[in-house]
């Protein structure tokens, strides 16, 4: 599945005002439209990123195709309302791709997750678009005198906000994009699609992927990446598997001595299915299962060592570097200090880290349930790591 993005840049920012466009102010160590440029290189089924800015012979427009991001890059010439410039993009985009992405600019703290998850269910459903539940209760007003007057309350179960970015299937783009160029108009692709008559499903949205529009906004993003201020993310990750007899023991990628093992479907190494869930989980990436389904023949009998390095791949194209993992196993037998050094060897060597970055203790569980009676062990893990 070959997968184009269309970055929206080519709004001129009045809302902000000032000398430069919005989508070329400094976000940190960079701009804002770049911020969206690497949030997009980072995920590999991308292929192709196409970026529409008002000028692409401007000077910030040169420095921003001359600087390599690991995928093919080109810029586009915007048009005079932001359809107009998707459409353009889209005219410009490969047209062997199968899903072509739309993203605003201004929206530069799109995770990994929204972009693979808008990729599915784009190719799953034809269009689909990231949007934000609504708690708070919505009133819908009118304007008696000048003042707004409720005139209904809306149910907020069904009120969602919208966000980018936007997937289809390029087939669904192109009717969307054609009845723009037709007349029709819209705040956005999904609003373009629907008027052509296609179901747009909805993405699970962020609070976090918030469009820089005001001084205040464009104030808080600075802040979220000030310069010398280090980007952590922390982790959990949990695992339990029950205890059977004859059946070979494997944690942190050791195989320990001892009459029962676990009933898994792959090698049942609860320590990597742990520290494994702690990366994808700091790095926002899913977790073990939609990686490794269990549903999945692959991965039956599998070595879970495999597994994170897999994770840890991962977590590093999503531009994270691991810092530390803390580990604690949790069972009645056998013990565990014995077998720690090699553990952390192993997976340290499996994460691209040093040993001392990595720390694995053994505990009981005092006698009490299924762990304290000996019939399964559990594993706690921390992954601490930072933005690159």
């Amino acid at each position: 599945m070959k997968v184009s993005v269309i970055i929206a840049a080519a709004g001129r920012g009045e809302r902000l005002g000032g000398p430069v466009a919005k989508q070329w102010l400094s976000l940190g160590d960079t701009t804002l439209v770049e911020h969206s440029v690497r949030a997009f290189a980072r995920v590999p089924r991308v292929d192709e990123i196409l970026v529409v800015v008002p000028d692409v012979d401007a000077p910030e427009a040169r420095s921003l195709a001359e600087r390599p991001c690991g995928k093919p890059l080109r810029l586009v010439a915007g048009g005079a309302r932001r359809q107009d410039s998707v459409a353009n993009g889209f005219h410009a985009s490969a047209p062997d791709a199968d899903i072509v992405l739309v993203h605003d600019a201004a929206r530069p703290f799109v995770t990994h997750t929204m972009i693979e998850q808008t990729i599915d269910a784009a190719a799953e459903s034809g269009a689909a678009a990231v949007a934000l539940a609504v708690h708070d209760t919505v009133k819908q007003a009118s304007v008696e005198d000048g003042r707004p007057i409720v005139q209904r309350t809306l149910p907020r179960e069904t009120i969602f906000l919208a966000q980018t970015p936007q997937g289809f299937r390029r087939e669904v783009l192109a009717e969307a994009v054609d009845l723009g160029t037709r007349g029709a108009a819209a705040t956005d692709e999904a609003g373009l699609a629907e008027q052509a008559g296609h179901r747009v499903r909805l993405v699970t949205g962020d609070a976090g992927n918030v469009k820089i529009t005001t001084h205040a906004d464009l104030a808080r993003g600075r802040a979220t990446v000030a310069p010398g201020r280090p980007r952590l993310r922390i982790g959990a990750g949990y695992d339990l598997h029950r205890l059977g007899s004859g059946r070979p023991l494997i944690l942190g990628g050791v195989r320990i001595p001892f009459e029962r093992g676990p009933i898994a479907h792959s090698d049942g190494d609860a320590v990597c299915h742990a520290v494994t869930d702690a990366l994808l989980g700091a790095a926002n990436l899913g977790d073990i299962g939609s990686l490794f389904p269990d549903t999945d023949p692959r991965w039956e009998g599998a070595n879970s060592v495999t597994m994170l390095e897999a994770a840890a791949r991962r977590v590093r194209e999503a531009g994270w570097e691991i810092l530390n993992i803390d580990v604690i196993v949790i069972a009645e037998q056998p013990k565990i200090g014995p077998h720690a050094t090699v553990m952390r060897t192993v997976l340290a060597d499996a994460l691209g880290i040093s040993v001392a970055e990595l720390s694995i203790k053994g505990k009981t569980n005092e006698q009490v349930d299924a762990t304290g009676r000996g019939e399964a062990i559990a594993v706690h893990a921390v992954a601490l790591l930072a933005g690159c």
